[in-house]
Formats: C-alpha cells, structure tokens, sequence
C-alpha cells in the first residue's frame, strides 16, 4: 500500500510539473518603464527582477488560477489575479504601478564617493531630479540649480549675462561642479561652461552644501554640484524636447540610445542647441536686455557590459558657443571699437570623462578626465584671449573591512595650464607670454564607520601638494544617528582650501570698465565650517511629510576678496588680514499628498561677512533671506499644473561713491507657472508664463549713454565722477513672457 500511495504521490507531481505555464509583461510606472521591478507568486517563493526596460518573465508557475504580486521601490504594491494556461505564456501585456507618496531612496555617491542611498549618507545630499526640471522647463543647468534651498545662480554682467553658482552666500569659485563625479567645470569654464549640458541626458543632480575638499581638493570650499548623466543601459532609446519663449528663445534636447548587443556596448548621444538673435531693450537704456547667444553642446557616452557589474565608460561633450550683448546697434564689426560698445564672448570647449574598474579582485577604479576651453572675447575695447587646458586622473581603492569598516583611498593628480592676455599670467599682450603650469598631486583616505545599526562615523583626511604653498590638508569628521527610520541627525565638521585662479575671483574685472591690481602674493584660502543636519519624516503610503532643518557656519581665513570702492576704475586684490565668516540656518518642507498633490517649501536665513579689524563688511549678492517654492497637482482633467518660485530678501550690492542707486536691492520673487498634457505615452506638451511678477532690476548700468567714459571728467554733467559700469546686476534683465514646448520619448 504504501508503495501504491508513493507512485501515485510521484505521478502528481509529474502532472503538476507538466501543467506549469509562464506570465511575462512590461511593468510601467507614471513616467515610463520601472526598471528591476520584483515579480512574485504570491505566498511561494517563486519570483524574478525585470530588467532595465521592466520586461518579466516568471515561468514554472501552476496553471489555473493565481495571485501575482509586483513591487518595485517608490511604488505602491500590486496585487492581481491571473489565469495562467498550460500552453504557451501568458502575456499580462504593460502593468502600470502607482508611485507611492513615500520619498524614492535615491542613490547618491557626492558625500562619500562611494554610492549610497541617500538616507544611508552621512553627509547630506540634496538631489535634484528630471521631473523637478520638468516642473519649470529652463535652457540651462545654471538656471535650474535655483530649485534647490540655498543656491542661487547669479547674473554677474549686466552686459553679456554671464553667471556662476552661489551656495549659502559665496561666489562661484567657492563651488565645484562636476560631471559624473570629474572636476570638469573649474578656473576659466567657471563662468562660461556652466551652460550647454543636455538636460535629458542628466540622471540627477547632487548637491552639498559645505566644504569637501577631504574629497575634491581645491574649489569646494563653499561645497559642490555633481551632474550626474544617465546610464547608457537604462536611457530611452530616444527623445526630444523642444521650448520657445515670447522673446524669441528656442531651446531643443535631442537624445539617442544606440545598442550593440554582440559588442555589449551602448552608446549614449545627446545634442543641445541655444538660439536667440532678437535684441530687446524694454527698460530703453540702449543697451540690450538679454545677450545674444547662438550656442551647440554634443554629448556622447559609450558604456560597455562587463562580468562582475564592472564600470567601463567613455563620455565625451564639445561645446561652440557665441554670444553678444551691448548697445543695441552693435554689430560684429565694431568688436573692439571705441565708437559703439559691445561685449563678444566666443567660446569652444572640449571635454572627455573616463572611467574604468580594473579587473582585479579587489574594487578598484581609475578616473580620468581633460578638458580643453578656449576663449576669444571683446569687452569694449578691451579685448580678453585665454585658453585653459586641464587634465585630472584618480585612482579609487573601497573596500569593506570586517562588515563595519567601510574604506576608500586615493590617489589624485591634477595639472592645469593656463594663459591669457591680462595680469592673471602677468602677459604684455599677447598669449604665450608667462602661461600657468600648476600641478596639484594629492592623496585621501576615508573610513565609513558603522558603530551601531543606527549610526555612522566618517573620518576623513586628504593632502594636497601645491608648488607655491607646499603641502595642505584638509581633514573632516562626520556622524550620522538614525535611531528609527523617520528622524536622521547629522554633524560634520570639516575643512577647505582653495588655490588662486584670478580670472575667477571676479568677472567684472573684464567688463571694460575697471584695471586689475594685485596688491600682494595672494596665499591660498583655508576655511573650518561646522554643520548640523536635522531630518524628521512623517512617512505614509498616500500622505508624506519631511522636515529638514540645517544649521552651518563657516569661518574664512586668507579670504581673497575684490576691493571696488579704493577707486572706481580698479579692481584691487589682496588677502583679507582679518577673517570671514558665512553662517546661517535653512529649512526645507515637503509634502506629498495621495498621487496628484505635492508642494516643497524652503527658507534661508544667511549672515556673510568679512571681519577687518573693527570693521565689519556684508558680502556682495547674499541675501539675508531667500527661499524656493514648488506647487504641483497631477491629472486635473487630464492636466498638470506647476507653480514654481525663488524670493530674495536686500543683498548688498557694488555701488559707485555717491551713487544714486540704492546699496540694497529690494525684496523680490521670481515666479512661474506651466501647465502641462500629456498626448498618448510618448507625447507631452507644455506651456506656461515666466516671470509671473514682471520684476527685472532697476538701472542695472551706469552711464550706459557714455560706455567709454569720454564725458566721465564733465564736472557739469557727472559731478559725482560716476564711470560706466556692470557689476551692479543681480537679477535677470527678462520681465515676464510666455513659453511652450513639446516632448517626446521612445521606449521600446
């Protein structure tokens, strides 16, 4: 008998094994397809990840009746029922999955160079994603870095509209940008390279606050922006997104992914494309409102697969651009003419990033990168010819050590070249005279120490070797406590350390309107900053609430500092004796309600200074209080609507010996809305209004109607001795208009 009930049990199970079927399908989020989505046999242990494009296939299912559960990160569980037949596979065809309101855990890797979840970093890390891009639709990154609390792009030229990033009230040399974790953007591209970067090639943008140069050397002193560009494996296979405004503004992002499945490779190819040639004068002081510019970005990104999920990458962007601005009947022949002003910037720009893990057992990873900027400009009658070449290699060695012990060593090398036409390389005139050859040799070593489950010690130190200044270091120290998954604090205590590029301390040095002095042998800028970073989050599957409260200080010594008031026709360099300090605290609210609702609100209160003596001076272009918000409903009759906004309290500002403008700007807000459609899956159309409150600056230039300062000495028309200058902008000079676009995507 029990030989009878063992062939029988047997036979079962040879039935129930020649009855199993297969499902498959393409699981698919709001936003296109989710990528390592988990697809289960609902109460067995049966299950499998769809891949990059979100196509399953679960086979060895029973037949008949059963209950599938799909799951994915940021998205609400789904559960359904399915009939699975003996014959054939079942196709579930697309399964849409519901974002949940819970905040996506973002992988970051700016903190600690080692890639994290965001939660897990203990160095706070701001992300700015493509939909947030998306909410207000910009030409450029340098435009867009102004959704995050705290940084703010600034205008720098009220003439050629030129621009850097300030981060908690320092100028654009105290930040590092990089592009997939490479200082490609630094020294002369400081001012001119920020544009041009595809935005439908960016996977996200990464910003910390607060000096790293434990981790980036040189230039993140006031902390860093990490454009992040998309995986060549995970991009669509193509896209497109087209933007014009009412000022005659058009703005196109092509991208393209080409596979070779027997090479293993992908190719990654984006183009961005600028174009504006409409003067405007609205605020009639002859002089053009907005610059002209004509400008083309190509970016490409081979990736190749490799055994063990190994990294080897080849990215590449060429940038040409050409841009104008000055009195509106300038034209290209009076480039560096007395009888009509003008400013003339043309720029061509190379850049190669590289990035390969070794094939050893051991996780060891090389970095390389160069770039290339050439520069041929007129400021008036000044003309400004630069090239700047700049080449950095890393090698990364992480490694875990007893489970607790996260380690990261490297090694770094950076060499720049340098050479223009003013005092920067001490030239006479001509390029090739006294060029800059700096090498910048250092070493780093970081340990991520997991004390308990709830929290994380992260020791640092790097050392640096300049020729002019010898060997500096830059040590730091941060804790992460994490006692429950909803409260996160974080302290860190860290140094930096800049190197003098004079060309970067101030552009209006080349506006025409000012000489250069060097008062002394400038020494390197060395900062200690203090942070504290406070995270409380109410989490729920329709309704989420984050809090982030964020303290720091700063405190400059050494700090190069521009000195326009001495006289009004120079500009005077020279090394602060006392010290400076940039301190403040931010706050930052979120909330996500059910699936359509979401509104991010954020405020910052800064105090930057410098400290002479018995003197104390407010720092230029920071305000005492800005702030960002963000508004945004989903499918409202088929409709999203976006209201967007930054607000700036009084910043002090380079005003001339009894200048009849005010020394402090006024409050301000720049606001703007978009609606938003989306036509099938692949189409979106947009449009909206920039601008909403129609603010632009008031008599943004001085004696605009006498650029050359010929009339300058009149004592009967210019008592007060006023010369024609630039530096007094702060804001964009475009009131409000109107813009639309459309986008397209292709996944297959």
């Amino acid at each position: 008998m029990r030989a009878l009930l063992l062939i029988l049990f047997l036979l079962q199970l040879v039935a129930l094994n020649a009855q199993s079927g297969c499902v498959r399908g393409v699981v698919q989020g709001t936003d296109g397809p989710v990528p390592f989505a988990s697809v289960s046999l609902a109460g067995t242990t049966t299950g499998t990840a769809a891949t990059a494009d979100g196509r399953f296939m679960l086979d060895g299912i029973p037949t008949g009746e059963v209950t599938m559960e799909l799951s994915a990160v940021g998205f609400l569980k789904r559960t359904m029922q399915v009939r699975v037949g003996a014959s054939g596979c079942t196709d579930l065809g697309t399964v849409t999955l519901q974002a949940s309101a819970a905040e996506l855990e973002e992988m970051v890797v700016s903190g600690t160079l080692r890639e994290v979840t965001r939660s897990n970093s203990p160095v706070p890390v701001q992300v700015l994603s493509p939909k947030l891009f998306r909410r207000n639709p910009v030409p450029s990154l340098l435009e867009a870095t102004a959704m995050v609390n705290g940084v703010r792009p600034q205008v720098n030229c009220g003439v050629c509209n030129t621009g850097d990033i300030h981060i908690n009230g320092l100028e654009g040399p105290y930040t590092l940008v990089l592009i997939d974790g490479m200082p490609i953007v630094s020294g002369l591209s400081t001012v001119y390279g920020l544009q041009g970067i595809p935005l439908s090639l960016i996977e996200r943008v990464e910003v910390v606050k607060g000096p790293a140069s434990s981790l980036y050397g040189s230039e993140a002193m006031g902390g860093l922006i990490n454009v992040i560009t998309k995986d060549a494996t995970l991009a669509p296979d193509a896209s497109a997104d087209v933007m014009v405004s009412g000022w005659g503004e058009v703005n196109a992002d092509l991208g393209m992914r080409v596979t070779r499945a027997r090479a293993r490779a992908n190719l990654l190819v984006g183009v961005n494309a600028y174009h504006y040639d409409r003067p405007v004068d609205l605020n009639d002081d002859g002089f053009t409102d907005l610059a002209l510019q004509e400008r083309i970005s190509i970016f490409s990104k081979l990736a190749l697969r490799r055994p063990h999920r190994r990294t080897a990458d080849l990215a590449l962007r060429l940038v040409g651009e050409d841009r104008w601005g000055g009195q509106m009947n300038w034209t290209p022949a009076f480039a560096g003419s007395d009888s009509i002003y003008g400013e003339t910037i043309r720029t061509r720009r190379w850049e190669l990033i590289g990035r390969y893990h070794l094939p050893m057992s051991e996780r060891v990873l090389l970095q390389v990168s160069m770039n290339g900027h050439a520069q041929d400009s007129w400021y008036g009658i000044t003309p400004f010819n630069a090239l700047q070449r700049v080449a950095f290699a890393q090698l990364l060695w992480d490694r875990t050590v007893g489970g607790r012990h996260h380690l990261l060593g490297g090694l770094a090398y950076r060499h720049t070249f340098y050479d223009d036409n003013t005092v920067a390389t001490s030239s006479t005139g001509d390029l090739g005279s006294a060029p800059q050859r700096r090498p910048l040799p250092g070493l780093f070593l970081q340990d991520e120490w997991d004390l308990t489950t709830a929290t994380t010690l992260l020791l640092g130190y790097r050392a640096d070797h300049d020729r002019t200044h010898g060997w500096v270091s830059s040590p730091r120290v941060a804790l992460k406590v994490a006692p429950n998954g909803r409260s996160t604090l974080r302290a860190g205590l860290g140094t930096g350390f800049r190197v003098v590029d004079l060309f970067t301390e101030e552009h209006a040095a080349l506006t025409g309107a000012r000489n250069v002095v060097v008062e002394e042998t400038l020494l390197p800028e060395r900062s200690w900053s203090a942070t504290v970073d406070l995270r409380r989050q109410w989490p729920g599957e329709r309704r989420t609430i984050t809090a982030d409260l964020n303290l720091f200080h700063t405190r400059f010594s050494n700090r190069i500092l521009p000195d326009y008031t001495t006289d009004p026709d120079l500009i005077i360099y020279r090394n602060l004796a006392g010290y400076g300090i940039s301190q403040g605290i931010g706050l930052d609210l979120e909330a996500r309600l059910g699936q359509r609702f979401r509104v991010m609100a954020g405020a910052t209160y800064m105090d930057v200074f410098v400290q002479e003596g018995a003197v104390r001076e407010q720092q230029l272009f920071a305000p005492d209080w800005s702030g960002t918000f963000m508004a945004g409903i989903e499918r409202v009759a088929g409709f999203g609507i976006d209201l967007t906004a930054q607000w700036y309290g009084p910043m002090r500002l380079p005003v001339q010996p009894n200048d009849f403008r005010p020394e402090m700007s006024p409050w301000y807000a720049l606001a703007n809305v978009q609606v938003r459609r989306k036509l099938g899956e692949r189409w979106e159309v947009y449009g909206g209004v920039k601008n909403l409150l129609d603010f632009t600056p008031t008599d943004p230039l001085m004696r605009p109607f006498d650029p050359f300062d010929r009339h300058a000495d009149d004592p009967v028309t210019n008592p007060h001795g006023h010369t024609f200058d630039t530096a007094y902008a702060f804001a964009p000079m475009q009131g409000r208009r109107w813009f639309a676009g459309l986008r397209w995507i292709l996944e297959r």
